[in-house]
């Protein structure tokens, strides 16, 4: 049988502090762990967020407990020059050299999504400049403000009228000027959860400029479209949106090529009641990391799980040495998390499973996946 490092998830939401009712760190660890994952890296729009080195403390020893759970990591903050000046210390003060190793990179919101993180023009201009200044990683969330903000005036009428209020155009312009500024300050520029085509288009043209610019791409941008908002609601709201039929071709293109980097679920959980209400707009996000090793094992095994839709052309190229790449191989290097390539996963390409709601560990207890079925199974060394 065939066997698997402990997987890595760069990019999760733990929830804790602050929104322990949605998640802990502890609950979240778990589900990564029977997910395959060994080593998650966790994002600072917590309660409070963590933008200061005794906040990014209070998260390391809050994951002490759960560390021979699931190795859990964490992204820096910062909306203002002094978030900015925090960081600076952390990676430059000998003194902190034990809690810098438990910090994977800066993240930078270019917009506003769950927990209002956006960073000013300004303060993205200083910190592109701080993480060329230290070859550290800035993972940006690209969505264009201004772009957003115009068309903020499309009402919401639905979860389907989401993927309009933030359109495409936003990814791919917040995109360029996060490539201009990583040019210009020789930064190593991660984008995260890339969802358009074009977005693609324009991390594979810098690269061949030179820039150090990687990207991720979601489980669920990879099998979800807006046709699955007749089902899914809201619960498949999410940031950015889920995209149409020929950005997912071209996405699972990219996975194929090596133009995608990683697989990396942006695990967000809510509560079903936050997700289901009919009072208002629910919150944006949907869990992901327990099942992502299921359902890309699935499509390398040559069966597409989405019930209803066919693969794209691409998307049965799938390889398990690819899966290992996008999700221990390439996370590994562009973090440097010194991850165990130890055998770990046992993989069952004979097994079957079903995804459901009640055999989540997550804390929120759904899956936007519920009822796939998906060919393949893996058991833990």
């Amino acid at each position: 049988m065939e066997a698997f490092p402990g997987l890595i998830d760069c990019h999760v939401h733990f929830r804790e502090p602050g929104l322990e009712h949605k998640a802990t760190i502890a609950s979240e660890a778990s589900a990564a762990r029977s997910g395959g994952v060994f080593v998650c890296c966790e994002m600072p729009n917590t309660t409070p967020p963590t933008n200061s080195i005794e906040r990014l403390k209070d998260k390391v020893e809050r994951a002490d407990h759960a560390r021979d759970v699931c190795d859990v990591r964490f992204f820096f903050g910062a909306t203002v020059h002094e978030h900015l000046a925090e960081l600076e210390q952390l990676l430059s003060d000998p003194s902190l050299a034990s809690l810098r190793r438990h910090c994977c990179g800066l993240k930078l919101y270019l917009d506003n999504s769950t927990g209002d993180m956006k960073s000013e023009d300004d303060v993205t201009e200083a910190a592109f400049a701080l993480c060329g200044k230290y070859s550290f990683p800035l993972v940006a969330h690209c969505e264009h403000a201004g772009t957003n903000d115009r068309c903020s005036c499309i009402p919401y009428t639905n979860a389907a009228s989401h993927s309009e209020r933030r359109p495409a155009i936003s990814e791919v312009t917040s995109i360029r000027e996060a490539i201009s500024r990583a040019e210009k300050h020789n930064t190593p520029l991660h984008i995260a959860h890339l969802s358009t085509a074009e977005g693609m288009r324009c991390v594979k043209d810098a690269r061949e400029r030179g820039v150090k610019v990687t990207c991720e791409v979601t489980p669920h941008h990879l099998l979800l479209t807006v046709a699955d908002y007749d089902t899914l609601g809201g619960r498949g709201k999410v940031n950015p949106p889920i995209r149409y039929s020929d950005d997912q071709e071209l996405l699972w293109d990219g996975v194929i090529d090596g133009t995608i980097d990683c697989i990396a679920t942006d695990h967000a959980p809510h509560l079903l009641s936050e997700k289901d209400t009919t009072d208002g707009m629910p919150p944006s996000g949907l869990p992901g990391v327990e099942v992502s090793l299921r359902l890309l094992l699935s499509i390398a095994l040559g069966h597409w799980p989405h019930p209803t839709t066919k693969p794209p052309a691409s998307a049965l190229k799938l390889t398990t040495e690819m899966i290992r790449r996008l999700m221990f191989t390439r996370p590994n290097e562009i973090f440097d998390l010194h991850a165990s390539d130890a055998p770990a996963i046992r993989i069952d390409k004979q097994g079957s499973y079903t995804i459901t709601n009640e055999n989540q560990k997550t804390k929120c207890g759904w899956t936007p996946y519920n009822g796939w079925e998906v060919k393949g199974d893996f058991s833990l060394i």
